[in-house]
């Protein structure tokens, strides 16, 4: 299994703004991304597509990780967040197997 990386700051991230803002960065979401969790699920659910919606394109069996740095710095100022992107990385992976995939996205706390 390969794995492709995107790394988000969690020191850097202390509210939802910083948060979308730097996702929009490291993904490289459209100009139109909603700047929710709702458009970060939708931008994420169609990894393997020629989409569009982020600036990665998995091949069948990539894996895209998600490695938040100082997670405990994000984990003390904003553990929503942290709550929220875990809820809707399984919801994704759970989106996958749906459609009888495997889970494209696996995230790393460091």
């Amino acid at each position: 299994m390969t794995m492709t990386e995107v790394r988000l700051d969690g020191a850097a991230i202390g509210d939802w703004p910083a948060f979308h803002a730097a996702c929009r960065d490291a993904f490289g979401f459209p100009e139109f991304y909603g700047n929710n969790m709702n458009a970060w699920v939708d931008c994420l659910s169609y990894l393997r597509d020629d989409d569009g919606m982020t600036r990665f394109r998995l091949k069948q069996n990539e894996v895209l990780r998600i490695v938040v740095a100082n997670a405990a710095a994000l984990r003390a100022t904003a553990p929503e967040i942290l709550d929220d992107l875990q809820f809707c990385i399984a919801a994704i992976n759970d989106r996958y197997a749906d459609y009888g995939e495997k889970p494209a996205l696996a995230l790393e706390l460091a």
